[in-house]
């Protein structure tokens, strides 16, 4: 093999070994680290195995001890050019369930980060086939300890031909640079790792220490719960023939209607960070909370729809287009398992007096099989409905408390129906929504419960369900979902809500 075909495999060879080298070590001082969460989130065909592996946590410990120490012991081989050929088997076996497990297939990659657009061909299996090739190369492809060796053998076992003391250490010296050529490599590896590792532990003191207050700006340290912190399954409750989750996701922030008050770039925002894969990985991962149910508008149908379609995905949703003909009919073809009149809407027709357009629409709803709700911000909304005879399947009804910032200093407290409402309250008589709705026999879907976004979820999930919610929305980031999810639990686990004044309607 020509010399130069011998440097370009080598590299290549290092390249590799480096990546499943820093690999193994980013995980080994990655504190608490598991693949748990990765297995869990495998859904092609070895899916089932993987959760398996997943829920035994004997098992995990030999997964995760196998993985960190194969990788960094397959990347000191490939770095040192040392037993190449068994380190490239056990490598191609590493990367073949890497692949298997989370496939550059549409609908099979949620959970993973990716740095680039991949189709069916990802650098998994690039580096898959790379390793097959070398597993059949052999050990005078590379310059490396196997060739080394392979040579001071070959010396040992045969008489060298005869030559002058000069030519013979001059090519024993240039024979032995080469197979270590691997060594200068492996210490600019030791100072990048060591750097880097450097640069993290500034990040983390000072991203989580006490900041100075005058001379940095207020920052703090967030800890985002993963699968593997998930404390159950969300329970379920029922409206009509349809089982839904306690906990309902909101669709708002999905959708880019961020509430914001003056925040104006807001909802921009939110609608660049939730791309088509962003959103799909995020309803994936509260189905795997047991949260099987999202309420949004229409114009999401189509991510809906995407999501069902590439991911197999059950969700529910239950639309809050059902204030005219023809939104009723496109929730329906698009798949709203409920659809209820939109509390805006629902608003203003009840100060208009528009009755008979709210009872059209619940009627229009009903006559395609689905429960059909009634939306309300305003307690007057709910109240006007029950006084004409109109009843629902469910409410939808806001519900939180002031003790918030921007509530607390809005001496106009503006509604809904009001010109100049400020975006900053969305339920107006707390205390009087809690009384009233305790009184009707009706499941209760209580929406906007942290006053979006203004009330921590610890405050907000257990002041919904002790004042008497059968249900509630709330608006979460993929990052916020096990957090909120076992949130949830622990407040539906707690002896308080066996205290609460409205029985379960749902």
């Amino acid at each position: 093999m020509k010399k130069h075909s011998v440097y370009l495999l080598t590299g290549l060879r290092i390249l590799i070994g480096w990546h499943f080298l820093y690999e193994g070590i980013a995980k080994l001082i990655t504190p608490g680290w598991s693949a748990q969460s990765y297995l869990l989130g495998s859904r092609w065909f070895f899916a089932d195995i993987f959760h398996q592996m997943a829920s035994s946590q004997g098992v995990m410990e030999v997964v995760d001890f196998l993985n960190v120490w194969g990788l960094i012991l397959i990347g000191l081989s490939l770095f040192t050019g040392l037993l190449v050929r068994w380190s490239s088997v056990a490598g191609s076996i590493l990367l073949f369930f890497y692949f298997v497990a989370y496939p550059p297939i549409p609908g099979y990659s949620f959970g993973t980060v990716t740095e680039g657009s991949y189709l069916w061909v990802n650098k998994t299996l690039i580096e898959f086939f790379v390793l097959l090739v070398f597993v059949f190369l052999p050990a005078e492809s590379f310059f490396g300890a196997d060739r080394l060796i392979k040579r001071w053998k070959q010396e040992k076992a045969h008489a060298p031909v005869p030559r002058t003391k000069k030519e013979k250490t001059s090519l024993q010296r240039r024979e032995l640079l080469r197979d270590l050529i691997s060594i200068p490599f492996l210490g600019a590896f030791a100072y990048a790792a060591y750097k880097k590792q450097k640069w993290d532990s500034f990040e983390e003191k000072f991203l989580t220490g006490k900041p100075d207050a005058t001379t940095s700006a207020t920052l703090k340290s967030f800890n985002f719960s993963s699968l593997n912190e998930l404390k159950g399954q969300i329970p379920k409750g029922r409206i009509g023939d349809i089982e839904l989750s306690r906990l309902i996701m909101g669709g708002n922030l999905i959708g880019g209607w961020a509430h914001a008050r003056d925040l104006l770039y807001a909802s921009e925002l939110v609608k660049a960070y939730h791309t088509d894969e962003r959103v799909m990985m995020t309803l994936q991962l509260a189905e795997k909370c047991g949260v099987n149910t999202i309420l949004t508008n229409i114009a999401m149908a189509r991510i809906i729809n995407k999501y069902w379609h590439e991911t197999d995905g059950k969700i529910q949703f239950i639309s809050d287009s059902g204030q005219n003909e023809e939104n009723i009919i496109k929730s329906v073809e698009a798949g709203a398992s409920a659809i209820y009149f939109h509390g805006g809407v629902a608003d203003r027709y009840v100060q208009e007096g528009k009755f008979d357009e709210i009872s059209k629409s619940l009627e229009l709803i009903r006559s395609y099989g689905k429960p059909a709700g009634i939306g309300g911000h305003l307690l007057e909304t709910i109240q006007g409905c029950v006084e004409q005879g109109i009843k629902p399947d469910f409410w939808m009804k806001t519900l939180h408390h002031h003790n918030y910032w921007s509530a607390q200093t809005d001496s106009e407290q503006k509604r809904t129906v009001d010109e100049g409402y400020k975006d900053n309250i969305f339920c107006f008589n707390p205390q009087g929504t809690i009384d009233y709705m305790n009184s009707l026999e009706e499941p209760w879907i209580a929406f906007k419960i942290m006053a979006a976004g203004a009330i921590h979820p610890k405050d907000a999930v257990p002041y919904a369900f002790k004042n008497g919610a059968d249900f509630i929305v709330m608006g979460m980031y993929d990052f916020q979902v096990v957090e909120d999810c076992n949130i949830m639990l622990d407040v539906l686990d707690s002896d308080f809500l066996k205290h609460r004044q409205r029985r379960w309607l749902a």
